[in-house]
């Protein structure tokens, strides 16, 4: 169950979790629901969740720990991506160090007025992942005692015209930031498009790091936090199998790696 089928990060998850479905021998059923209200529709069990799954997975989409024992009962198991869900195993990055990761690694190429393009303006599914890299990002600025400016954060709604347009409001600001943080590549690749169009040279006039290492990312030399986005649906995918045939009865949390890789948009800030 997923927000966004057409999301690069969605429909990679997707895949992990497809791909180990079909090893198992299991039919992948993908579902996108648009509000916690649908969410919460699809979950209840008058919904007879149960005539059509043996198990679901969620990804970044919270379900309260009644929702996962009444799935339970129901004989439905449950794994969640992002978000954790007491007495069902999840897999799960550090957030908040990807936060705070993007902030002192510009901070540590001397960068003291650094911008964000953070997530949804309008969130009907009250996203936690880019709440806790905020708090992430924030804390990496205070400890190199870089003062907060709420104008330098801006929402980018995950999608790279909503990166753009971030850029293009932070860089119209009257004292522009020197570098930014874009919570996904695909906000970034919006972004140097901004830069792009305004003549000005990334990593040189202004340094831009973003989080996945979308396939893309490689192409035009954009820095990044790498995560393994297809690894980590076929974890969730195979915690759950796990849990369905009770070759495990103890739900784990797994924590997948992160990985700083820095190619040509980041560099010191303009003398």
């Amino acid at each position: 169950v997923v927000p966004h089928l057409a999301s690069w990060y969605f429909s990679n998850v997707i895949a992990g979790a497809e791909a180990v479905c079909n090893e198992s021998g299991y039919e992948c059923l993908v579902v996108g629901v648009g509000s916690q209200m649908e969410c919460d529709r699809l979950l209840d069990e008058h919904a007879r969740l149960e005539r059509r799954a043996d198990g679901v997975v969620l990804v970044n989409i919270p379900a309260s720990d009644e929702q996962g024992a009444s799935l339970r009962s129901r004989g439905v198991a449950l794994s969640t991506i992002g978000t954790t869900s007491a007495g069902s195993p999840s897999v799960l990055i550090d957030d908040v160090e990807v936060g705070r990761l993007g902030a002192s690694t510009l901070a540590e190429l001397g960068h003291r007025r650094i911008g964000l393009i953070s997530g949804l303006g309008e969130d009907p599914l009250n996203f936690a992942v880019p709440k806790r890299r905020t708090v992430g990002f924030m804390a990496g600025l205070s400890a190199f005692d870089i003062d907060i400016d709420d104008a330098l954060v801006v929402g980018g709604n995950f999608s790279i015209d909503g990166g753009q347009e971030a850029m293009a409001s932070l860089l119209d600001l009257p004292e522009p930031p020197t570098a930014v943080f874009a919570m996904c590549d695909e906000m970034a690749f919006g972004a140097l498009m901004e830069l792009e169009r305004r003549g000005l040279v990334v990593g040189r006039d202004i340094s831009l790091l973003g989080v996945d290492d979308h396939e893309v990312a490689r192409v035009v030399s954009l820095s990044t936090i790498r995560q393994n986005v297809t690894g980590q649906g076929a974890a969730a995918a195979r915690a759950l199998i796990a849990t369905m045939t009770g070759e495990s009865r103890t739900p784990e949390s797994v924590v997948s790696s992160i990985e700083l890789v820095l190619r040509s948009t980041t560099g010191p800030p303009p003398s």
